[in-house]
């Protein structure tokens, strides 16, 4: 016996079974099914299965076409596979039919070598990346608006406090038909001074953390919701009570989840129609994700929804809807949602959107409390 070998065989070990191909396949995170030449299915992992919301036994007796429209680009992509013999992928697509509203997912489709017709489809949720993609914009927007801001608190406020004083001193000397002009001045003083100081929000300070209970930020702001802005609408609760405390700033979380609560009431109150917004949490695995470059990385599975029945927002706003200075409102600063994801970001968190017409949906990662940072309790003394 050669020493190779002999070191071969202690190693590993002959009795180690071979992994089992079908084992394998229903263990994969990302869903995979497998179509023949008609488009049906003919096998389908677990990951499908919750994909489609169907059972295997249940999707076996449908074709892939009478799940999803028939016009969905993913039969382009089959069909190229399929007359090709090349695999085939695509991002940010969607999948819509009677049962089925998956947006934003990445598609694989392989033709199989060893069933002539065959395709298998892998289908990925993309959504987690591409938050995190412009979650990193988010943060590189915040930074110019603080350094925007540094400038015009410099150079802008102390001339604007010397305007509004002035225009204070002329009030009370003016005649009563002049008086109005001199409170319009003084007003708007006041308002852009009051845009400088949200703007110098988004510096770069650090956030002082610690456990949070999300439910009693939540009741918190329903109850400030529903005695104000929000009284003439129905705010229902689905909550996972038994979710860990988030790492987090109780009132910075509370000014996000207010400023979503209150741009939903106000979406649902333009649109007309009885509303209805609802808060939900719960625990799903998440991405890792570091708060700042080398940081280390935070796991992100609390999860928390803010949806309202609104006439959501448009496409062409959605995708550039957290940037500064971007908004749908007349007189708006454009400031409140990109405060929101500078917020969210400073958590180490993700923030996202999922808008249609009926139904809008923002939903938040946040990290867990870490137990290790707990303080170990005193010894008797």
């Amino acid at each position: 016996m050669s020493m190779r070998t002999a070191f071969a065989r202690a190693t590993l070990p002959a009795e180690r079974p071979a992994p089992d191909a079908a084992a394998m396949f229903a263990a994969l995170p990302a869903a995979c099914i497998l179509l023949d030449v008609e488009n049906r299915f003919r096998a389908a992992n677990q990951a499908a299965e919750q994909f489609f919301a169907l059972s295997f036994a249940h999707l076996r007796q449908h074709s892939l076409a009478e799940l999803i429209d028939e016009n969905n680009a993913v039969f382009r992509m089959i069909a190229t596979a399929r007359a090709h013999d090349m695999a085939v992928s695509e991002r940010d697509m969607d999948f819509a039919g009677p049962r089925l509203n998956h947006r934003g997912v990445a598609v694989q489709a392989m033709p199989m070598a060893e069933e002539p017709g065959a395709v298998m489809v892998v289908i990925s949720d993309w959504s987690a990346a591409r938050a995190l993609d412009r979650q990193l914009s988010f943060r590189n927007a915040a930074r110019s608006v603080a350094g925007m801001a540094a400038i015009l608190a410099h150079e802008v406020k102390n001339p604007l406090s010397g305007i509004r004083g002035a225009a204070q001193l002329l009030e009370n000397s003016v005649a009563d038909s002049d008086r109005e002009l001199a409170v319009l001045i003084r007003d708007e003083a006041d308002r852009i001074r009051a845009l400088v100081d949200r703007m110098e929000m988004f510096g770069d300070k650090p956030i002082e953390r610690t456990a949070v209970n999300i439910h009693r930020v939540l009741e918190h702001v329903r109850r400030l919701a529903q005695s104000g802005f929000a009284a003439h609408l129905r705010v229902a609760e689905s909550y996972d009570p038994s979710l860990p405390p988030v790492w987090g700033n109780r009132d910075q979380l509370v000014q996000v989840i207010l400023n979503l609560v209150k741009n939903a009431a106000e979406a649902i109150t333009n649109g007309g129609g009885e509303g209805e917004i609802t808060l939900t949490t719960g625990y799903q695995p998440g991405v890792r994700l570091a708060a700042q470059a080398g940081a280390r990385q935070l796991n992100l599975p609390l999860v928390v929804c803010i949806r309202d029945n609104g006439p959501g927002i448009p496409p062409d706003v959605e995708k550039n809807l957290f940037d500064p200075f971007v908004t749908t409102k007349s007189g708006g600063s454009g400031l409140g949602l990109a405060l929101v994801a500078k917020i969210v970001g400073d958590h180490g968190g993700l923030i996202e959107v999922d808008s249609r017409p009926g139904r809008t949906e923002f939903r938040i990662f946040l990290p867990i409390y870490p137990e290790e940072r707990e303080e170990p309790a005193a010894a008797a003394g």
